[in-house]
């Protein structure tokens, strides 16, 4: 059984990728895959790295305007098609999988024409522009939200929840706590921007640090972003705090265990990408949201609105986020515990940590539907 996997740009395409890929292995580990990106997205460095066949694609997303540039890249297009097509025929693919980014486009589109079954799957609450045309022509879409699911043809989308790591449900708070020196009886607030950071909730944190140290009875983990580290650490110092001289407050630019920070999380502050909500709910776990206000279609604004509506986070926009803001919402939630309780049931509601196995039977579905002809 062979299977096209593609998603590119950012870690969001590509670790749920990742997480369909591990799954179907799991059940089926005789299926081979072929993972196909661009050489300037991450997965050109992560998908080597995670021993999988890669090969690339050279396309680049179109402007919002008629401009010189798109004609380059319409020609680019054309050209990614045709690659596609190549890679496709030379593979012999049984269903093709895109998990988001321009170069799916090319990829799925030429597996349809093909006649190679294929599959979306959509993270978000507002589809791009990719995955919207793409829907005309797939055979399957899963789809993160419920919300979504409106954006598609109704005879072809399913939700199935977003597909997350397993360590996310088998950490532990008592072996989170212990990794980070923590007391795993205190409540604790985990803050992260994402991988490469959030300087604005960074900034908006260094009083909410300052203010921390001086209390014992919340601990906080603040993940920055290795480009933000020594800004924020320094700006942290700037206040007369010595962040040394306590257990309770931890700074880090960086996280690789980020199951374990979860686990032991009562609250936590983040932007509002599909792959982290989807861990965040998966675990139950309340959170302060501030979605990143460039993201494509304003999609993580949609994407916080919707767990604010159901009653599992709290949303700030980026332009109305202030330490002042920040403390105040932080302050009034952290002195509410049935209120925190309240959201954390709601999270585990939205949650669905079987979403990558259901994700992993449709695709072996339609494998094995296309194996036999």
């Amino acid at each position: 059984m062979n299977i096209i996997v593609s998603g590119g740009g950012t870690g969001g395409h590509i670790y749920p990728a990742l997480t369909i890929i591990r799954t179907i292995q799991a059940k089926c580990p005789d299926a081979n895959f072929l993972y196909v990106g661009t050489k300037r997205g991450l997965e050109s460095d992560i998908i080597p790295k995670e021993g999988l066949p890669f090969t690339t694609v050279d396309i680049q997303g179109f402007e919002r305007h008629l401009t010189p540039a798109n004609l380059v890249r319409a020609g680019k297009a054309m050209a990614g098609v045709a690659k596609a097509m190549h890679i496709v025929k030379q593979f012999h693919p049984d269903a093709a999988v895109g998990t988001g980014g321009y170069v799916c486009g090319p990829i799925l589109l030429a597996s349809s024409l093909m006649h190679v079954p294929t599959l979306i799957q959509e993270q978000n609450v507002v589809p791009g522009i990719t995955n919207k045309i793409l829907s005309k022509f797939v055979t399957k879409i899963a789809v993160g939200t419920p919300e979504a699911m409106k954006h598609f043809p109704a005879d072809k989308v399913v939700y199935t929840g977003n597909p997350i790591r397993s360590e996310v449900m088998t950490a532990t708070r008592a072996e989170g706590a212990k990794a980070f020196g923590f007391d795993p009886e205190k409540k604790t607030v985990l803050v992260s921007g994402g991988s490469r950071g959030a300087r604005a909730i960074n900034r908006a944190m260094v009083p909410v640090i300052a203010e921390a140290v001086k209390h014992t009875e919340v601990q906080f983990l603040l993940v920055t972003g290795k480009k933000e580290y020594e800004d924020i650490l320094g700006r942290i110092r700037e206040t007369g705090t010595d962040l040394d001289a306590v257990s309770h407050v931890k700074v880090v630019p960086y996280l690789y265990n980020m199951p374990q920070a979860q686990a032991m999380a009562d609250l936590a502050v983040f932007r509002a990408g599909a792959t982290g909500l989807a861990e965040l709910t998966a675990r139950g776990i309340p959170s302060v949201l501030i979605p990143y206000p460039y993201a494509a279609e304003n999609h993580q604004e949609h994407n916080a609105r919707a767990l604010e509506e159901a009653g599992a986070a709290r949303m700030i926009l980026n332009r109305d986020l202030t330490p002042e803001v920040l403390s105040s919402v932080l302050t009034e939630l952290l002195s509410e515990p049935e209120k925190l309780e309240q959201m954390a049931a709601a999270s585990r509601t939205l949650g669905r940590p079987q979403a990558a196995s259901d994700i992993a039977e449709m695709v072996l579905e339609l494998a094995s539907g296309h194996e036999k002809h």
